[in-house]
């Protein structure tokens, strides 16, 4: 349907738990074209719902070309030791710090028929999983940071043009 714009750091949407979906309707498909249509640009690894102002947990992700959506998504295993990995974020643009992130996830939610989707994996994937279920959550990538990187990132948000 649309490329929709990317809510900032700031919008409230961003910093609040997301509603489950409850019933998949007509709405329900528009919002997944939208987060699919909205992913497919270049340099973009996740969009979740609040990030284009819908508060229901749902994103789409594009990893190495692979481009699909998860509905109700809840991360149910993650392993190995965190790991600090560079990390950026569309809401908090021109920001790149490292994050603590686990080496491997996996989400299990369902598609727009009710069918059991499950997302595993590790590098890109796993990272992905973890930032995007954040948001369904109210969290963003800036409240994983060690308290030295946060002081650091949020200078770097009030010093930015878009704040």
């Amino acid at each position: 349907m649309a490329v929709r714009s990317i809510r900032i750091f700031g919008d409230p949407v961003l910093k609040s738990a997301c509603a489950v979906i409850s019933t998949i309707d007509a709405g329900t498909h528009a919002l997944v074209r939208d987060l699919l249509d909205t992913v497919e640009l270049p340099g973009r690894a996740g969009v979740a719902a609040p990030q284009i102002g819908v508060g229901v947990r749902a994103f789409s992700y594009n990893i190495d070309g692979d481009i699909g959506y998860i509905l109700n998504p809840t991360l149910v295993e993650v392993r190995g030791e965190p790991e600090p990995i560079g990390e950026g974020c569309l809401s908090v643009p021109g920001l790149w710090h490292d994050t603590p992130r686990y080496p491997w996830a996996k989400a299990v939610g369902i598609d727009l028929e009710g069918n059991e989707v499950v997302l595993e994996g590790e590098g890109l994937l796993a990272q992905a999983l973890q930032h995007e279920t954040d948001h369904l959550d109210g969290k963003l990538y800036l409240d994983r940071l060690t308290p030295p990187t946060r002081r650091e990132a949020m200078r770097e948000v009030r010093e930015s043009d878009w704040f």
